[in-house]
């Protein structure tokens, strides 16, 4: 009895910290942010890293000189929606290639608590998530991109008492990051934060 007591204590205060980074409610909208101004015939288009001055991004082209801020924000979109509904699932499988190895240890406590707890979860975005890049530095051999990301999610929950339906808006900083010198061109999830909206 003393060990279910122990583990819905610790579950509690490992879900009241994620929800507060991963599940925040703020007051926008992905798409309520202003369009960007149309270029002008024959004006050149800016690229995703047009929106932040950042010296790691010429750090890191000077490195890997292929790398491309619109489709690294693609693959960063792709990342982001695999790990919200793994987690929200369990599916360790998924997870474990794309976190870094602190951040899939926290997930799994997390996760661990939450199954102990006998509550399930399943997450659908309610809009497409918006990612903009915030910067990108170059620390030794080591990348770091971090991505502002706003997002409209609803989870279902279902435990003991029935299933439960939360409609939520998110602001988040995730930073992603990958060894230059490394073959896999793969970035893992290494850092989640509260943003402001």
């Amino acid at each position: 009895m003393l060990q279910i007591l122990f583990l819905a204590a610790v579950a509690a205060v490992v879900l009241y910290q994620l929800y507060a980074t991963l599940g925040r409610r703020v007051g926008r909208l992905p798409e309520d942010a202003p369009a960007p101004a149309q270029p002008s015939a024959g004006a050149p288009v800016p690229d995703a890293a047009a929106s932040f001055r950042s010296d790691g991004l010429t750090a890191l082209r000077a490195r890997q000189p292929d790398f491309d801020p619109a489709k690294f924000l693609a693959g960063a979109r792709t990342a982001y929606e695999q790990i919200v509904k793994a987690y929200a699932e369990g599916d360790r499988e998924t997870l474990r290639p794309l976190l870094a190895p602190e951040v899939m240890a926290n997930f799994e406590q997390a996760m661990v608590a939450r199954e102990a707890a006998g509550r399930s979860e399943k997450v659908e975005f309610l809009a497409a998530p918006r990612l903009d890049l915030e910067k990108i530095d170059l620390i030794g051999d080591i990348a770091q991109a971090v991505v502002r990301i706003l997002a409209e999610v609803r989870t279902r929950t279902k435990d003991e008492r029935g299933e439960g339906v939360d409609d939520r808006r998110t602001a988040e900083l995730w930073t992603f990051e990958r060894e230059v010198k490394s073959a896999n061109p793969n970035w893992l999830l290494s850092f989640v934060a509260a943003a402001e909206a």
